[in-house]
């Protein structure tokens, strides 16, 4: 049987400061409406999304890179996902 877990189950798996950066499509997050003052993008841009380990959002950047330096500069502990 499969356990069933939380997204505080599966927080509490990892170290607190680990976090994950996946790719996302700018046409996704328009459609969550999510506020992006003064920025035009390509809906079909990719962009890449910091999220925490109960899968929060906590930032979208341009590239992979720029997610990565920005989660290791507040003292966060980046992973990829596909």
């Amino acid at each position: 049987m499969t356990p069933i877990m939380t997204k505080e189950d599966f927080a509490g798996l990892g170290a607190p400061d680990l976090v994950y950066v996946r790719e996302v499509k700018a046409s996704d997050l328009l459609e969550e409406a999510v506020e992006m003052k003064d920025v035009a993008f390509d809906p079909n841009q990719s962009l890449y999304a910091v999220h925490s380990a109960d899968g929060e959002r906590l930032a979208v950047m341009l590239d992979r890179d720029t997610a990565f330096a920005a989660a290791v500069a507040h003292e966060l502990e980046p992973v990829s996902v596909h």
